[in-house]
């Protein structure tokens, strides 16, 4: 089992599975299937991530972001091209949530929702970046003195 194990809670698991397989390269390890043919949760391999989704279930709590009118997350998926993993996420149906750039950290990353109202961040690493001038560029980024 993965130290930690993501658990989706969306609209439609079996669309979801398929999606996060054609999209994010997942690949399905499990599924449960309920009397009468409803998908209860569907297992997935992400890399070495285990990640389920679930049907929502709003007596119990569980909800999608849609039901909730958006996500507090976002999950960083690494990939060795992220212009090539972008433009299969798109293709797929994702939307853009922060266009693809360079970012000062030393990744070139962008963030798309999936079609199930979850934000996944899409990043390669670029180059490394001494963690001072992280900092640095941080703090000029936040406190409104610079403009990218």
């Amino acid at each position: 089992m993965a130290h930690i194990a993501i658990h989706l809670v969306v609209t439609d698991p079996d669309h979801a599975a398929a999606w996060y397989a054609e999209a994010l390269g997942a690949r399905e390890t499990n599924r449960i299937t309920l009397p009468g043919g409803r998908t209860l949760t569907v297992d997935l391999l992400l890399g070495d991530t285990v990640l389920a989704v679930a049907a929502e279930m709003p007596a119990l709590g569980m909800r999608s972001p849609a039901a909730l009118g958006g996500t507090s997350a976002a999950f960083h998926l690494p990939v060795l091209d992220v212009d090539a993993a972008w433009a299969r996420a798109l293709k797929a149906g994702a939307t853009v949530f922060e266009p693809v750039h360079d970012a000062f950290w030393g990744e070139r990353t962008g963030q798309v929702l999936d079609p199930f109202g979850h934000r996944w961040a899409l990043d390669q690493r670029i180059r490394d970046v001494p963690h001072d001038e992280i900092v640095s560029r941080a703090a000029e980024l936040f406190s409104g003195s610079a403009t990218a």
